[in-house]
């Protein structure tokens, strides 16, 4: 059947157009996609340009406690009241990491329990998220794969561990689209979060800039019909915050 053979040659050539097609279609995307990833963040209008000496006090609350003598820092007291090991951890899991012990531990359960509890009674849809995640969804929320752990790639393609929640939720709302009238979405989520934090054994001890930690996080997500949307979901998440310090007695600026 000549029609036949002559559809058959068509088909055969499509086929090779669009592998074609969809070489050009890859590159182009890649190049696109590399463009894009140098895009900054918006910053919001009122913040200052500058470095840290920039930065301007808005507001204190509560009075910061003044002893007659040198307080001691957290991790001096930790040690002290056999609560937090940090010290002579090189054969185990190396610098920046850290036990919890014994009320140490309670502690570190009932702040994120407090914390859960109190933002699920504001309205907050409770969520746990993946530890894994793919390199484009840290890209997409502005993560540099360099400030997270990598899965070796030879197990298990593309796949971090997330340094913060934010990133697993962002990937819970992405590709597809929320009802306008279901918005805003507030979630709270607590998580183990994992940073390649700089192993250089020159910063100070104690709890800061280590490799895991666990965090209790808000996320919203928000329509743009007046454009305000997203800072007054911002003001609300801040004035959350500062109404969680407050009910801990903790002084805070």
């Amino acid at each position: 059947l000549p029609e036949l053979a002559a559809l058959l040659e068509r088909g055969r050539s499509l086929r090779g157009q669009l592998r074609e097609l969809e070489a050009e279609e890859s590159d182009l995307e890649q190049r696109f996609y590399l463009g894009a990833l140098q895009l900054p963040n918006r910053t919001h209008p009122a913040v200052p340009v500058g470095d840290q000496s920039q930065a301007r006090l808005l507001e204190v609350v509560g009075e910061k406690p003044v002893f007659d003598f040198k307080p001691k820092g957290h991790l001096e007291l930790g040690e002290k009241l056999d609560i937090i090991r940090q010290r002579r951890l090189s054969h185990v899991s190396g610098h920046r990491s850290y036990y919890l012990c014994g009320a140490g531990a309670l502690l570190q359960n009932a702040l994120v329990t407090y914390t859960f509890r109190k933002l699920v009674s504001k309205g907050f849809l409770p969520m746990t998220v993946p530890d894994l995640l793919r390199g484009a969804v840290l890209e997409g929320c502005g993560v540099p794969q360099s400030q997270v752990y990598s899965i070796d790639p030879a197990r298990f393609e593309d796949l971090c561990l997330a340094g913060t929640s934010e990133v697993g939720i962002a990937g819970y709302f992405m590709d597809h689209a929320v009802q306008l009238q279901d918005l805003p979405v507030r979630v709270v989520c607590s998580s183990t979060c994992y940073r390649t934090e700089t192993n250089t054994g020159r910063d100070p001890w104690g709890l800061y800039r280590v490799h895991q930690f666990t965090k209790v996080e808000m996320f919203g997500v928000t329509a743009a019909e007046r454009g305000t949307e997203s800072e007054e979901l911002l003001e609300e998440f801040l004035g959350l915050q500062k109404e969680i310090f407050s009910e801990l007695g903790l002084h805070y600026r």
